[in-house]
């Protein structure tokens, strides 16, 4: 007994089932065949404390989309799962979990602290996994991944010992970006920078020994009190004769040198820098040139420490306020001016960062950056749109050192060992008892851990068994598509690219497919602060994970941001639920004999032209996903399921299946061999439905996700039986839109004549024409002489249709003049528009040929209701 589709689709009694089928089937896994050739996906793992967000669902919907398309060409498609680790984020939650009890991570201590956030891990670690589920990821769920992992932390070391003993790590004072809030060091790129409105505070410093002053500018007060020098351009002549000489810095009352140095502007401002050596990088590196002191006057939280004096304890805000205040009531402010400059701020907190000297580990860029920037202008790694390449090359180009350490307990601890007895460092792949220097036993390991980043930029190597030189390593790697945002370019995909170079000899993927952001119906960014954020999982409980995942699809273009509203995906699914239907239609009509999927002998014109048309879609569709227009993919398959097979070809087929007999069984067969088609085409887009129908309808194999994908059959291209069946379905709806214009019912029948120069055509149309253009008789000559008749035109024919069978030919002839009054007035307005000199010499020249197509728009609509006036008349 065939199995019957139930009267409506409801995804949620088709997904999880099918979901768990699939598993069980184990379709999902990749196996090294030489066999086959591979394709590769790496998931940009998601945090372990996240949630599936629509940013998330577009990124899993792309990489599922293309995984599914290769899979079913035959490839060993892999798709490799698994989570980060996250480490500032993760340490943050768990820290604001233990305020809750009271608790510390001081208090706890590091050992304590770490089995809370394994624990953490183990609790919501699968929760984004289970959400990726069900949108129908069909990841390898056998080979998830964790960056710290028992495999992935042996690659991080490796990796950390490769790069110290080249001298590509080292640890230094230097200025570095810290965030008070997270208390820690974070990297260039974990700063955000946002234009702010503040102030310049000009400050007189008084020249020792002399009665003037030196007038210099800040933006922030507070770090004058370590400040160690001013400094002047070397050939100011303004300031030559005070080089070398002293200031006394208000309020601290310290004397500070005046010294040259080039990096000051003679032109901005007064000319005069206060040098900060502790708080701002390029006073650090004029500091270094000069060798000056470095006073730090910050605490790790941004308070004020000892250094500040009677403003120690005070946030960097309210000290802020009591130096200005000091320095009015002191007569060193001379005036306050309003400026607006660009603040940098943490991105995971967005707390405003502070540049602190701190000592950390660091990774010497330059070496590492330049083959990947030859990589990717080889042309060994495309980006797709190609324009995101100059994001790339712009960080690249410029990209300073690389700040590795944090001061967190939760991620890959550093695999250095410092010596308490001579001050070395032992860095090393294994657990260090003893000083390689001195063979002391008192040694202690690093406290601090690695930027998440730094085992991420392994991912797409590590995971696959690297340091192991792995069957997977050698038949997955380098991996094929990236799929990612254009907002973490440099954070991780530059990164990958040249730690995939650096320790594998390769490219780490062939290409990076950028998309877009997900925004509002409005175009807006979903925040939290303006509520507008949609949760995906809510939208499939509503609509199904098919409509989301066409709605993301839809429209889509590689690098562009899309919009997201209700609207979109109920049409996507209205789409689901025309397939179903047309899908039970045809499986309600199919015999028993049709029970394999293949066409007739015997082929029918409307059977070519369907077929021929689907011929088209499968070539389109494959050429699309080539290219990754996977927008312009769902679009065609939308038009064609539709319009094309549902509303002409299954109305097409109705008459012949009520026939019964041979041609009703060709039409079966035809009906399944496109749905079957198309139906894999889908499959990728909308994988649930596709797998549900598919199984219903007659098939080979076990599942639609592992049958063969559609490929373009030159037996199938009936270019001039398509061509010719259009000027039929023209002149059928060349009819129907005029009977629509003149409100007579279908039910109306009227004779139809059709003059035309290929009536073989439209003799082959007959009996199309007669029944979906409403004919009582049709007639094909080379020309008729009628009159009093409605005309039709098409580019292949005329066709007449007798008045008197159509309408009542005073209340037609009324509504016609109607509307030639009109036509006229509206005529008349635009030619006294383009009349005017004024118009169109001032107006753009887009705006006057438009409105010059307008009127000739209209003129030929007016010729054509006198026409028809004519014929009443």
């Amino acid at each position: 007994m065939r199995k019957q589709l139930e009267k409506v689709y409801d995804p949620k009694q088709v997904e999880d089932r099918t979901y768990q089928f699939w598993m069980d089937g184990n379709y999902f896994h990749a196996e090294v065949d030489p066999k086959k050739e591979p394709y590769t996906i790496v998931i940009p793992p998601p945090n372990i404390t996240g949630q599936l967000h629509m940013g998330h669902a577009l990124d899993e919907t792309f990489q599922d989309i293309l995984i599914r398309w290769r899979r079913m060409q035959g490839r060993s498609a892999l798709w490799l799962p698994g989570t980060d680790h996250a480490s500032i984020a993760t340490e943050a939650k768990i820290v604001e979990a233990m305020r809750a009890e009271g608790l510390t991570k001081e208090g706890i201590g590091r050992e304590k602290f770490l089995e809370r956030a394994w624990e953490w891990k183990k609790q919501y670690g699968g929760r984004i996994v289970s959400q990726l589920k069900k949108l129908g990821s069909s990841c390898d769920w056998e080979r998830e991944r964790f960056t710290m992992d028992e495999g992935c932390n042996k690659a991080v070391k490796e990796v950390f010992v490769n790069l110290y003993e080249k001298g590509l790590i080292y640890r230094s004072e230097r200025i570095i970006n810290w965030c008070p809030h997270c208390k820690t060091s974070i990297s260039e790129a974990e700063v955000t920078y946002e234009e702010k409105a503040g102030h310049f505070w000009h400050i007189n410093y008084p020249i020792v020994g002399t009665d003037r002053m030196l007038e210099v500018a800040t933006t922030r007060p507070e770090t004058m009190l370590g400040d160690t020098a001013v400094a002047v351009h070397p050939d100011d002549e303004r300031y030559k004769d005070l080089i070398g000489k002293m200031v006394l810095l208000p309020i601290v009352n310290k004397e500070i040198p005046i010294i040259a140095d080039t990096y000051v502007e003679m032109d901005f401002g007064t000319g005069v820098v206060k040098i900060t050596p502790a708080h701002d990088p390029n006073d650090f590196e004029v500091g270094l040139r000069h060798n000056l002191p470095v006073i730090n006057v910050l605490n790790e939280d941004a308070t004020i420490n000892e250094n500040g004096g009677k403003y120690a304890g005070m946030t960097r805000e309210e000290c802020r306020k009591a130096i200005v205040s000091d320095l009015e009531a002191g007569g060193f402010l001379k005036e306050v001016e309003d400026y607006s400059h660009n603040v940098g701020s943490c991105y995971r907190c967005s707390t405003i960062i502070e540049p602190r000297v701190s000592k950390q580990w660091f990774v010497r860029m330059e070496p590492l950056a330049k083959p990947a920037n030859e990589a990717v202008r080889a042309g060994k790694t495309k980006f797709v749109p190609e324009r995101f390449d100059k994001i790339y090359f712009n960080w690249m180009d410029n990209v300073k050192d690389w700040c590795i350490s944090r001061q967190l307990w939760w991620g890959h601890r550093i695999p250095a060992w410092h010596c308490a007895d001579c001050g070395e460092i032992t860095v090393s792949k294994e657990e260090v008892h003893e000083c390689a220097h001195c063979h002391s036993g008192n040694v202690h390991q690093d406290p601090d851990t690695l930027d998440t980043w730094f085992s991420s930029a392994l991912w797409p190597f590590s995971t696959l068994g690297w340091p192991d030189k792995t069957e997977e390593l050698k038949y997955f790697y380098p991996t094929n598509t990236l799929v990612t945002a254009y907002d973490i370019i440099f954070f991780w995909v530059a990164r990958m690219i040249f730690s995939g170079i650096a320790h594998m000899g390769e490219v780490p993927f062939d290409t990076v497919l950028i998309h877009g952001l997900v925004r509002d119906a409005q175009g807006r960014k979903m925040s939290k602060s303006l509520g507008n954020g949609i949760d995906p999982l809510e939208i499939i409980d509503q609509y199904g994970a098919d409509a989301l995942r066409f709605t993301l699809a839809t429209g889509n273009s590689p690098g562009n941001d899309m919009r997201f509203s209700d609207e979109k995906v109920n049409a996507s699914r209205n789409f689901a639920n025309k397939l179903w239907n047309a899908s039970r239609f045809i499986l309600m009509n199919l015999s028993d004999e049709v029970d394999v999927v293949k066409l007739p002998d015997t082929l029918t014109v409307e059977d070519k032209w369907v077929l021929s048309k689907y011929n088209t879609l499968v070539k389109d569709v494959t050429e699309n996903l080539e290219k990754f227009e996977l927008g312009m993919a769902v679009q065609k398959l939308y038009d064609f399921i539709w319009d094309i097979f549902c509303d002409w070809y299954i109305e097409l087929c109705k008459s012949r299946l009520q026939a019964g007999g041979a041609s009703s069984l060709g039409a079966q067969q035809v009906l399944v061999y496109v749905m079957e088609g198309t139906l894999k085409l889908l499959h990728p887009f909308m994988p649930f439905i596709t797998e549900e129908i598919w199984q219903a309808l007659p098939h080979e194999g076990e599942s639609i996700m592992v049958s063969a994908w559609p490929v373009y059959d030159p037996s199938l291209a009936f270019a001039k039986e398509e061509a010719d069946f259009e000027k039929v379905m023209d002149a059928i709806r060349a009819v129907r839109n005029r009977r629509a214009e003149m409100n007579v019912p279908p039910s109306r029948k009227a004779q139809l004549c059709i003059a035309t120069g290929e009536p073989e055509v439209f003799e082959q149309g007959r009996p199309f024409l007669q029944r979906l253009a409403s004919a009582s008789e049709v007639t094909v000559a080379d020309s008729f002489s009628m009159e009093g008749a409605v005309q039709v035109i098409t580019n292949a024919a005329r066709i007449f249709i007798p008045m008197d069978e159509l309408v009542d030919k005073e209340k037609e002839l009324a509504r016609l003049n109607k509307e030639k009054e009109k036509v006229e007035k509206e005529i008349g307005a635009l030619s006294k528009k383009l009349d005017n000199p004024g118009f169109v010499s001032k107006a753009p020249a887009a705006v006057v040929e438009g409105e010059r197509a307008k009127l000739q728009q209209q003129k030929e609509r007016l010729a054509r209701i006198e026409e028809s006036i004519a014929v009443f008349q």
